[in-house]
């Protein structure tokens, strides 16, 4: 039977959880009603400096030089933005490289944009019955002609971590613009842009970090920002955005310029509570992977395939499973829900992402569920 007040919680590679978020929510929104309900003109400047605090909560988580992040709604307008603004030589009549594994908004967008910005979309497959896509097959497809590559540093149907460093490193040899979507590991691993050097980044505050929906953010490196004008811009792409010179508009000297119209502010506003939350914590990963473990050994024992890289090293905060090809994963998903155990599937791969509200009593429940599945 469930527990109703100690819910089994496996869920952060979609919305991460914390204690007292919602309480820290509804204090920090209502705190943005009050602001925007008064009679008066602060309204601007008041949630503008508090959207400042949620930038500076994502420059150093990572490592960012200032003025080289903002805010965007989500990845995918983050990387639409970098897009229209990169100069033509970049990407016309070349290629532009990425993993099948990939978040499939990313490549839902690039393929729309391929005929239009003049560039082929080569999409890396994975290898037959394979997980994930390999990173040596990333660099074999990697030639002089790529003119962009967009790196899934964590996927979010295997939870392969790919090798950054070694597919930096041949990026660079191959004078490549990289890019990396860092949204289903950053918050449980590590992150340092000095480590990994790369041309930009796009995430989302959700996940890991127990954010909200329309909370991401863009950083690009200074030098590269220098060089793009974004074609979807607004008055919020200018350095002074309440200038309404129609014949004046220039774009801002830092990465404001990646912005467009109005900014998502409030979904910034309700992401703070879980960054000052998360930039407190120490332990999150060793926790984490202490769970995980204890997941991949107790759904061996039940005769589950695990669809996971087993090395921690190779793998972000998540274990996937794949279900024996007769499962119901509707029915599972629902009668792990009725123990008040919360997980998820994409087909036949259970998603299983322990964290801050996950104990290990709630890893037991599971793995006892899931020998009654294996």
């Amino acid at each position: 039977m469930a527990d109703a007040n100690d819910p089994g919680y496996f869920l952060y590679h979609s919305i991460g959880q914390y204690p007292d978020k919602a309480a820290d929510m509804a204090q920090m929104l209502g705190t943005f009603a009050d602001i925007w309900g008064t009679l008066d003109d602060a309204q601007w400047p008041k949630v503008l400096e508090a959207r400042q605090e949620f930038i500076d909560h994502w420059r150093a988580l990572l490592g960012a030089p200032e003025g080289t992040l903002t805010s965007a709604e989500n990845v995918t307008t983050g990387l639409f933005s970098i897009l229209g603004g990169l100069p033509a030589h970049h990407l016309r009549g070349k290629r532009v490289l990425i993993a099948a594994d990939c978040f499939p908004s990313l490549h839902f967008l690039l393929s729309g944009l391929a005929d239009r910005m003049g560039f082929t979309l080569h999409t890396v497959p994975l290898r037959p019955g394979a997980h994930w896509v390999e990173d040596e097959d990333m660099v074999a497809a990697w030639g002089p002609d790529v003119g962009l590559a967009l790196l899934t540093w964590v996927t979010s149907t295997s939870s392969h971590r790919c090798d950054l460093p070694s597919l930096i490193a041949h990026g660079r040899k191959m004078g490549s613009l990289i890019g990396v979507d860092l949204t289903q590991g950053i918050g449980i691993i590590p992150f340092s842009l000095k480590e990994y050097p790369v041309d930009f980044v796009v995430a989302s505050s959700l996940k890991w970090l127990c954010g909200t929906p329309g909370a991401g953010i863009i950083q690009m490196h200074a030098d590269l920002l220098a060089t793009v004008e974004p074609e979807l811009r607004g008055w919020f792409s200018q350095d002074n955005p309440f200038s309404w010179d129609l014949d004046a508009f220039d774009y801002a000297p830092d990465a404001r310029r990646l912005e467009h119209g109005t900014p998502s502010v409030l979904a910034c506003l309700g992401s703070i509570p879980a960054l000052r939350w998360h930039r407190a914590q120490t332990g999150l990963l060793a926790d984490n992977q202490s769970m995980t473990t204890q997941i991949i050994e107790g759904a061996a024992n039940a005769g589950l395939t695990l669809a996971s890289p087993a090395d921690k090293d190779q793998r972000g905060g998540s274990v996937m499973l794949q279900l024996p090809e007769d499962t119901d994963t509707a029915a599972c998903v629902s009668q792990l829900r009725a123990q008040g155990l919360f997980v998820d599937c994409r087909g036949r791969i259970m998603r299983l992402s322990p964290g801050a509200v996950t104990k290990p009593h709630h890893v037991t429940r599971l793995i006892e569920a899931l020998h009654r599945i294996g």
